[in-house]
């Protein structure tokens, strides 16, 4: 899709419509998927062991089961956090592709092409595979 002007820049052309709709709804299934897990951990935050067997005192007996429950509690706080965090990512590509869908898969970076096998994994990419190496490498 990506076209090459003669200085060698990618040109951007839009998706069709048909596209356009595969990637709203694969957008939708991530966002429906990672709000289900977020209310998972929302349950298991909620939910202690001990009330699990009638116990309703929040403190273990044992040091041994404080020190489980709480690297599980830090364990689903991290796992919550990382989910939290990719569906801010999953939102943000739905917003750029209901205001702007003829811009939907123009790298930020370069202003050339997505490509449709990249979003098609990643649908909230906003780089091309070219700039996000770039940015990966500048990393190291």
């Amino acid at each position: 899709m990506a076209d090459k002007t003669p200085a060698g820049e990618k040109k951007f052309k839009p998706f069709p419509k048909k596209q356009i709709t595969y990637f709203e709804k694969r957008l939708l299934e991530e966002r429906r998927r990672v709000l289900k897990e977020l209310g998972h951990y929302d349950e298991t935050f909620g939910n202690t062991p001990q009330g699990a067997d009638g116990d309703l005192s929040a403190y273990s007996f044992h040091m041994a089961d404080q020190g489980t429950d709480a690297m599980e509690r830090e364990k689903a706080f991290l796992f919550a956090s990382k989910e939290g965090r990719f569906l801010w990512h999953v939102d943000q590509a739905l917003r750029r592709l209901y205001r702007t869908p003829d811009e939907f898969g123009k790298c930020h970076q370069c202003g050339g092409e997505v490509g449709f096998d990249r979003l098609d994994a990643l649908p909230h990419a906003r780089y091309c595979i070219d700039c996000k190496t770039r940015e990966e490498d500048g990393k190291k």
